[in-house]
């Protein structure tokens, strides 16, 4: 694996206000989900993008089932299903429920990976 240094902290954009309500809440959800403090202003506007795709399939009158299955595997490529992440091996746990959970997510390496890899891992 290649390293890279990163670049600077990501400026979040907006949600468009003409985007449809689903593509609204589903952009708002990025910005408080544990996988994005990995994202760099590339992914942002990749969701942006994403987004505005999504919005345009929900608002034509006839629903694209090619237009869902890419914004589908650009969501993938975002990491913001579970499947998506185990395939990464990223787990996002929370803490304490009584904390606030913008605060208590943080993402692990899966236990079973480590294990799986040799490192053993806590249980």
């Amino acid at each position: 694996m290649v390293k890279a240094e990163a670049g600077k902290a990501p400026t979040i954009p907006r949600a468009s206000g003409d985007w449809h309500p689903i593509a609204k809440r589903w952009f708002q959800s990025l910005k408080d989900s544990g996988q994005a403090q990995f994202y760099e202003q590339s992914d942002w506007l990749t969701a942006v993008y994403v987004a505005e795709a999504m919005s345009r399939n929900l608002a034509q009158g006839k629903f694209s089932a090619q237009l869902f299955q890419a914004v589908m595997s650009a969501m993938t490529d975002l990491l913001t299903t579970e499947g998506a992440r185990r395939r990464a091996r990223v787990e996002l746990e929370r803490e304490d429920a009584g904390e606030d959970p913008a605060e208590a997510a943080r993402v692990t390496l899966m236990d079973s990976y480590r294990k799986a890899a040799g490192g053993g891992g806590t249980s």
